[in-house]
């Protein structure tokens, strides 16, 4: 069944990737509770629907946030062109996309010694992944009256402080920023605020205990959502502060 006008109209869409657990689904629970319709993505459909769920039953005030599950594994453009059809289909556009799916914080080992296929792996999700996922969506940006792309990315990737260690992480973020610029430069006329965020060492299965709360990390990323139009792009950030490349 065709989507009604209504549908393709009536709130915000947003999608994050890698949204099951983390920083992404804490970013998709903020974007719920501000009114959005936001789509929780996962490489597990099962995974992403347990998680959507817990989030509508999450609401205060007896609120069921707009959450919804869809199935969206970065690194298979089967998938990713599957999820792009169905945004499309069932809502003409699509207003954000939070490209946070990330693996590969490899704190053991050294660019001197390091397993090129870890640092490949770590490329597929890393930048691959997000640029996969924007080459999709992009038309449904366009379509959008006021489209946000934000990439999670992480200080590590600054070239402006980047020393040893984390190989496969800090070099597939450091290309990421470089998306990032590209994108920005590529979509400026179209409208398209495209920004890259550090949510900063945030307390998650990746991250490890001892950082930030999810939900501070998330607050960082939501800023570059919340841009206004004359907001700035090609930028990357932290807590709303700019970060050297």
């Amino acid at each position: 069944m065709p989507p009604t006008s209504a549908a393709r109209t009536a709130t915000t869409v947003s999608l994050v990737t890698g949204a099951t657990r983390g920083i992404g689904r804490e970013v998709v629970r903020q974007l719920a509770a501000l009114g959005h319709t936001a789509l929780l993505t996962g490489r597990s459909p099962d995974a992403a629907r347990r998680a959507a769920d817990e989030l509508r039953e999450g609401g205060r005030d007896g609120a069921r946030p707009d959450v919804r599950p869809l199935w969206l594994d970065v690194t298979d453009d089967r998938s990713v062109a599957i999820a792009a059809a169905q945004v499309a289909d069932e809502f003409g556009r699509l207003d954000v996309l939070v490209n946070n799916a990330g693996i590969a914080y490899d704190t053991g080992q050294h660019a001197v010694t390091a397993d090129l296929r870890a640092v490949r792996e770590a490329a597929e999700t890393n930048l691959y992944g997000p640029w996969r996922t924007a080459i999709a969506f992009v038309p449904l940006l366009r379509a959008s009256a006021h489209p946000r792309l934000v990439n999670v990315s992480s200080e590590a990737g600054s070239l402006a402080n980047m020393g040893g260690g984390t190989p496969a992480f800090a070099a597939s973020k450091a290309a990421l920023n470089a998306l990032t610029r590209m994108l920005a430069a590529e979509l400026r006329a179209d409208g398209v605020l495209v920004n890259a965020v550090c949510p900063g060492w945030v307390a998650t299965d990746m991250g490890g205990p001892g950082g930030r709360p999810v939900a501070e990390g998330a607050a960082s990323v939501l800023y570059a959502v919340t841009l206004p139009d004359d907001g700035p792009t090609g930028g990357f950030f932290r807590d709303g502060r700019p970060l050297p490349w």
